[in-house]
């Protein structure tokens, strides 16, 4: 049913807009919409919210917010902000949290994981089974659990983490990896969907092919043992958030809606002009 409904959509409207070039693509080749009539404006958000600390004062940041969130202040401090959902596959952080331990101990014994979120779609579709998961692998320990943050609190989560992980199966998108990009948090995602666009591979954060837990855990440990490479990744999230403006995209969505407006005048035009000249009256 989804399906067709949305054959239904492409056969019908004026325009399409796509989140990138790769979701564009797919509109065309899987649902043979026309090409002339699908646009990519690519989401953003709001920097003035989600911006990185003042500089010189990282660190000062980063402890007043582990303060306020309940974390550790010293340590690592690698965060997952979602829905609770197999779709975004927390459980793989934590798997690999606790693959964590044998491929790098010191990394891991200096550890926490910030799972941040609430309930949504099957399987998964409690927190619980989060804590129960935990439990099971034995790192309960250095597992932390917070609800949805919003706003100020939002980017202070970001400001508060090393690294924000996006393990998810499928985005259209991933608003939560440029979120953290904007406040200087580097991202390790998955290199699924639009993540490949939001994060840029080895300038903002670093992108895994599949969700083997091993490879997850290398990842971060890697980077986590690597100051100045995570500074320099910082610098870079930024940097490249910087492209990804709300004013931006507002500004792609108005020319996609101008355009769409202007051709449908034309075809009323047209239209009233072959009325006009098949009843024999004037021109308007």
């Amino acid at each position: 049913s989804r399906v067709i409904g949305e054959e239904q959509v492409v056969a019908e409207a004026d325009r399409l807009v796509a989140n990138t070039a790769v979701e564009a693509g797919d509109l065309i080749s899987r649902y043979d919409a026309d090409p002339a009539r699908v646009a990519v404006v690519e989401p953003g958000v709001d920097l003035d919210r989600f911006r990185p600390p003042p500089l010189g004062q990282e660190s000062a940041v980063r402890r007043a917010a582990r303060q306020r969130l309940g974390l550790p202040e010293r340590g690592y401090v690698v965060a997952f902000v979602g829905r609770i959902q197999p779709l975004k596959a927390p459980d793989v952080l934590l798997h690999a949290a606790a693959a964590m331990r044998e491929l790098d101990p010191l990394i891991a014994q200096r550890l926490t994981v910030a799972i941040v979120g609430g309930p949504s779609g099957s399987g998964l579709d409690r927190p619980q089974a989060l804590i129960e998961l935990a439990a099971e692998l034995g790192i309960s320990a250095s597992v932390r659990f917070l609800p949805p943050q919003t706003g100020d609190d939002l980017a202070r989560l970001y400001h508060a983490a090393d690294l924000v992980a996006v393990p998810s199966h499928s985005e259209s998108f991933g608003l939560v990896a440029l979120e953290a990009q904007a406040c200087g948090t580097p991202v390790v995602a998955a290199a699924v969907g639009g993540l490949v666009t939001a994060v840029r591979d080895g300038l903002s954060g670093l992108l895994v092919d599949g969700h083997d837990p091993i490879d997850w855990a290398r990842t971060v440990a890697d980077l986590l043992a690597e100051p100045a490479r995570l500074s320099a990744l910082a610098r870079g999230a930024v940097r490249h958030a910087r492209n990804f403006s709300w004013s931006r995209t507002a500004n792609g969505l108005i020319a996609v809606y101008r355009e769409a407006v202007a051709e449908h005048r034309g075809r009323l035009g047209r239209l009233v002009c072959q009325l006009a000249g098949a009843s024999g009256a004037e021109r308007p």
